[in-house]
Order: C-alpha cells, then structure tokens, then sequence
C-alpha cells in the first residue's frame, strides 16, 4: 500500500513499486475518475520529486514522491489574470500575464500581481505576502513571492546561491547570426530612468546574459536566455546592445510591435526550496502567440 501524507496544501504520495504515473495516481485515488485524475495532470498539479509533471505515462521508481497540489478556489476573480503554479505555507509561485504590474510604483497604483495575491492569501486566511522580484509589465511569465518575511530576506539575501536557473523566451527582430552568445558589460540607470550599458567596464553594475537561437527567419528570432545577473531590464538592454532589439520594446531600440506586446516571457525558474532544501523546477513553455511571426508569410 502506497503511504499517503496530507496537509493544507498538498498531498505526498510515496512510490512503492515501478509504475507509470497516470496509472500510480488512478490507484492512489480510486474514488477519482480517471478523467479527474487527468485534468490534475493537466493543469499542472502534479510534481514527481520536485518537477511538475503532465505526462500521464512518466516512469516510476520506488522510493519517488508524487505531490498532488492542492488549488484552492478563490473568490477574487481577478486571479484569472495569472496562474497559479505552486503554493505551500512559505512560497507561492504564479504565471503572471503581460500587461499586469508586478507591484505598484510611487506613479501608479492600479492593481498589480502583488495586490492580486495579497487578497487571494487574505481570503485564505494568511496575513502575509511578500514580494521576492519583479518581471516588468509587459513581461508575461514565472514569479516568486514569499508568505513569510524571514522567507523573503533570505530568498533576497542569497538569491544567487538559492536561484539555480532563470531562463527567458524572446522574440528579438532580425536574423541573429550568431547561433548562441554571450553578453556582458556594466549596466547605468540615466535621469529617465533608462537603463544602458556604460562604455567603462567598471562604471556600473556588472550584467552578464547568455543567448542561444531556437528558430528564425529573415525577420524575427526565437531566443532562448539566461540570465547569470539580475539586474533592472537587462535582457532588454543587452539584445539591444548585439542590434537585435525585443519586438514590441520601442523603449530599447524596436521599429516593430507585430504581437501588440512586448515579446519576452519568463519560462523557467528553478531555485532550492528556502524552507525544506527541495530541489524546485518550474516550467512554463514559450507562449503560443510568439510562433505567430514565423507562421507569416516572409
């Protein structure tokens, strides 16, 4: 009999014997339908060890844990402008939509991923929320909040040694040559508030990002890129800087705006879990809407 661990956000389900997933879960719940054990697949709330797995014939070996996340319904219809991905009683992770602020600035006070998630939480009986980084608006894609102050200084404190991975999707204009890369210089904020990379290697902060091209055409590329720093627009600046501006990012240098947004997503995070020392790997895949300008006609 497999050991099944509940609590308020998950349920841990221990492997005793190879298995294929789907089939593990149906076994696990029997009380489920297997159409029901499906949809949890598929709306990505199944992890086996510390990935989130959706195909339903993933290999098992004694010994894995299989973790069913629990989504909790919420009465803020605005949690339909992002994903929820993964929540425990420390993290909650989100897939955050272009066009949402992450936290409101001194300019603007609308509502933003932050407020959206501190309602969620509030309704869910927890006090706290805090924010941990920010993608810009335009930017769709994974973000990290803490439910806990401590947790929040020590993701900030040690955010290089705890975040493992932080991969991006671009679609950038022209033909980039250069099948992959790599781009560093010091990177200066003017009175506009306008990032750029200073021409004195040591004035600034130090930026360094990795590129590597998944598709092209005469006109745009695909890229995928890692960022090594973390520093303010830096993707933005640094495909700038090589002459191949993001699409739809007039502020840093693009002529072209075929999506209508700005076309950078952030696809993967994977970091070690500040509480426990899991491993943690989030996914998300490049945004359907980025394949349309290598459908168009050339």
């Amino acid at each position: 009999m497999n050991e099944i661990i509940r609590n308020a956000y998950q349920t841990i389900l221990h492997v005793a014997r190879p298995a294929r997933l789907l089939d593990f879960l149906c076994e696990s719940f029997p009380e489920q339908s297997r159409k029901s054990i499906k949809s949890l697949l598929e709306c990505h709330q199944i992890m086996v060890g510390s990935q989130i797995s959706t195909w339903f014939h993933h290999p098992l070996e004694p010994g894995t844990d299989v973790i069913v996340l629990k989504k909790k319904a919420s009465p803020d219809r605005a949690l339909q402008k992002m994903k929820l991905l993964y929540e425990d009683e420390y993290l909650i992770i989100i897939e955050k939509s272009s066009g949402l602020l992450s936290v409101a600035t001194e300019k603007e006070n609308e509502e933003t991923a932050f407020s959206i998630l501190k309602s969620y939480v509030k309704n869910n009986h927890h006090e706290q929320l805090c924010v941990v980084h920010r993608l810009d608006r335009d930017t769709s894609g994974i973000m990290m909040f803490a439910k806990r102050k401590e947790i929040q200084k020590k993701l900030q404190d040690h955010w290089n040694e705890i975040v493992t991975a932080r991969i991006y999707f671009a679609v950038v204009e022209g033909c980039v040559q250069n099948r992959q890369g790599e781009i560093v210089s010091s990177l200066k904020e003017d009175k506009s508030l306008k990032v750029y990379s200073s021409k004195k290697p040591e004035d600034g902060q130090k930026a360094m990002t990795r590129y590597r091209v998944l598709k092209s055409n005469s006109r745009y590329s695909l890229l995928e890129v890692e960022l090594e720093t973390g520093r303010k627009n830096q993707i933005r600046v640094h495909l700038q800087d090589i002459g191949h501006s993001i699409a739809g990012d007039k502020k840093y240098g693009a002529v072209t705006n075929p999506l209508r947004r700005l076309a950078l997503h952030a696809g993967i995070l994977e970091f070690t879990h500040p509480a426990n020392g899991q491993r943690m790997h989030f996914e998300t895949p490049v945004p359907e809407i980025f394949e349309k300008v290598f459908r168009q006609p050339v």
